[in-house]
């Protein structure tokens, strides 16, 4: 997924308290497999997907893989591209790659595929607002990024380019390539752009993990302001 967040001026930038390990943990792998599945949700709408999966898509209609195979291997992919861009992968980062393909593929063995809008509709608003959770618990538990925001992060700092841009070059990239290939793009792809970021933060707020504040045995609790998404 891209998928996976830096943050700036807030109380998540303080580590988090060790005896919130077990939570934290928790919410990260089932943040990750819950990404997963949203992402098979919006596979069997049918409707558009987002865009990182309009290329693992594509390659898998070229490949014969299956889309989830395909997220695992193009996330291993870009994870070295970490290296030339110093990145320092996380838990997060390692587990992403695996958790996230692992989970869509399960989720797509058990959800059949939408004939129509009617039935395509809710599939589309309950994995876009399910991803928006998923993003939500990931993130906030801070492991580290995922690989493909961590590509964009790294291009940001060695470029001097905003992260806005660069995020926009590549996920368009990603886009053309992927429908060339064959993935798809539709109404869903534009509703999840326009919604994914307000559902994020939302839910940031909803599953942040307290933090001890510096020189304090006060917990604070907060959100990142800026948040890059998927894993």
């Amino acid at each position: 997924m891209s998928q996976a967040t830096t943050t700036t001026g807030d109380p998540m930038s303080v580590p988090p308290p060790k005896d919130g390990l077990i939570r934290r943990l928790l919410q990260l792998y089932v943040g990750l497999a819950l990404y997963g599945a949203s992402s098979a949700l919006l596979v069997r709408a049918g409707l558009g997907l987002e865009p990182w999966n309009v290329l693992h898509q594509g390659l898998a209609e070229l490949t014969g893989l299956s889309i989830g195979a395909v997220s695992i291997l193009v996330g291993a992919g870009v994870l070295l591209l970490w290296i030339p861009l110093r990145q320092r992968p996380g838990l997060g980062t390692v587990s992403n790659v695996f958790v996230v393909g692992l989970a869509m593929d399960g989720t797509l063995a058990l959800v059949p595929e939408a004939h129509g809008l009617t039935a395509g509709a809710p599939l589309l608003a309950a994995g876009i607002v399910l991803n928006g959770a998923a993003t939500g618990l990931y993130i906030a538990a801070r492991f580290g990024p995922g690989p493909r925001d961590g590509l964009m992060t790294g291009l940001h700092r060695r470029t001097g380019r905003s992260i806005r841009l660069m995020r926009t070059a590549v996920e368009a990239a990603v886009v053309v390539t992927g429908v060339a290939l064959g993935g798809t793009v539709g109404v869903g792809t534009l509703l999840y752009a326009v919604s994914i970021g307000p559902l994020a933060q939302l839910f940031l707020r909803v599953f942040a993990v307290p933090t001890a504040s510096v020189g304090s045995t006060v917990v604070a609790t907060g959100s990142p302001r800026r948040a890059i998404l998927r894993p």
